[in-house]
């Protein structure tokens, strides 16, 4: 009993300063953490750094507190996560192909006699993609166009602006959360007429994890509008025997497929052949003579033009060169239709209006000169009556004193009849 005293006596102590060692010892140990930022479908490295390690247990778990290695060995059946390194100072696993659902906390835990966990904040950008352009309504000449620039998903959220002439072109932005991602939309309504069709915008997203990149998406400006028509006709003057194209050339969007090609108040000759927007007519003889149509419509609108071909009589070479007067040249005129939608381009046609003047001039020139020789007859014939009667005057003075008589003493008097 007394021996047992004497050992305890002695062992006492020094188990209390081995206890008092593993304590600091265990105490000592620590564990620390670092966060992690990486681009959506890349890799993301976490790494768990150990002070005073003494070969305790290491656990690394994901942020849903599912345990993915212990002590190195895997305990998560998911291949996207790697053991690369687990040394006494470091810890570090990699994670491939990193989606915005493996954000959070990954703790790094080291069990002791005191737990002790660090969590390494894993977070995910997203970059947005090419944005979308939508039309929300119909650009129609005259009106105006809505056009809604979208980036589907980005976090943080992208920026987008529209931009024309390198001017930015300012609009009504919008965002919506989905889930861990944010939906961003420009929307803009500009006017729009004929000029703007295939105008160039163009919508811009910039992020920061882009470093001053941007992704941009085109967009040219689709206009509906009317047809417009206009025959194009040969130059020159058209004879017998000639030949004869015309062009019928038509813009509109869309562009009319169907274009007509007619006579007015007759059928197109026989020879005449159509050819899309070109009727060519061969052999051409006075028959050819008349006004021809080409007309040509969309969904806005429709549209003609007329030319009016007058064809030269050739002359004989026997003929007397004094006698062959020419016919007027051909030429065009254009008619615009009721329809309000249809455009017709106006051209030159004879000068009928100075031919009429001149007729009407020669016309006024002979009625006043009818005018002034009645007149002057009216006269003439006024002067010649009033002459005979003042004769008549003078013999009837004279008939009378022959018929009374005169005294002897009047003497004799001499009338002149």
């Amino acid at each position: 009993m007394m021996a047992f005293s004497s050992f305890w006596k002695y062992c006492a102590p020094l188990s209390l300063l081995l206890l008092l060692s593993c304590s600091h010892t265990a105490r000592g140990q620590a564990v620390e953490a670092e966060n992690v930022t990486v681009l959506e479908g890349g890799s993301a490295h976490i790494s768990c750094r150990l002070q005073n390690y003494d070969g305790s247990i290491v656990v690394i778990q994901n942020p849903r507190r599912q345990t993915l290695f212990f002590n190195g060995t895997r305990a998560l059946k998911d291949d996207r996560f790697q053991m690369v390194l687990f040394s006494p100072q470091l810890v570090r696993i990699t994670l491939t192909n990193v989606s915005v659902s493996d954000e959070g906390g990954y703790f790094c835990q080291l069990y002791t006699d005191d737990t002790h966990h660090q969590v390494a904040t894993l977070s995910v950008v997203v970059l947005p993609e090419v944005p979308i352009v939508e039309v929300k309504t119909e650009a129609v000449e005259g009106g105006s166009v809505e056009l809604t620039c979208v980036s589907p998903r980005s976090k943080p959220p992208a920026t987008l602006r529209w931009v024309r002439d390198r001017r930015e072109i300012p609009g009504v932005i919008s965002q919506q959360e989905n889930g861990k991602t944010v939906s961003v939309s420009n929307t803009i309504r500009i006017p729009v007429e004929r000029k703007d069709n295939g105008a160039a915008l163009s919508c811009e997203a910039s992020h920061p994890a882009l470093v001053g990149q941007k992704r941009v998406r085109h967009y040219s400006l689709d206009v509906h509008f009317a047809p417009t028509v206009k025959i194009i006709p040969p130059q020159g003057i058209l004879r017998e025997g000639d030949s004869l194209s015309l062009t019928c050339s038509v813009t509109g969007n869309p562009l009319p497929r169907d274009i007509q090609w007619t006579r007015v108040n007759d059928t197109l000759p026989e020879r005449a052949e159509k050819t899309g927007n070109i009727l060519h007519m061969s052999r051409l003889s006075q028959s050819h003579n008349g006004t021809y149509l080409c007309q040509a419509h969309n969904n806005y609108g429709r549209a003609a033009d007329h030319y009016t071909l007058l064809v030269y009589v050739s002359v004989s070479p026997t003929s007397h060169p004094a006698i062959a007067q020419p016919t007027p040249p051909s030429f065009r005129f254009s008619k615009e239709y009721e329809d309000p939608g249809a455009v017709v381009e106006t051209h030159s046609a004879v000068p009928y209006a100075v031919i009429g003047g001149i007729l009407a001039l020669l016309v006024f020139t002979i009625i006043c000169v009818l005018i002034v020789t009645i007149w002057c007859s009216v006269r003439q014939k006024g002067s010649y009556l009033t002459h005979e009667a003042s004769g008549l005057d003078e013999h009837g003075e004279v008939q009378e004193a022959f018929l009374n008589g005169n005294d002897a003493s009047q003497g004799k008097k001499e009338y002149l009849l």
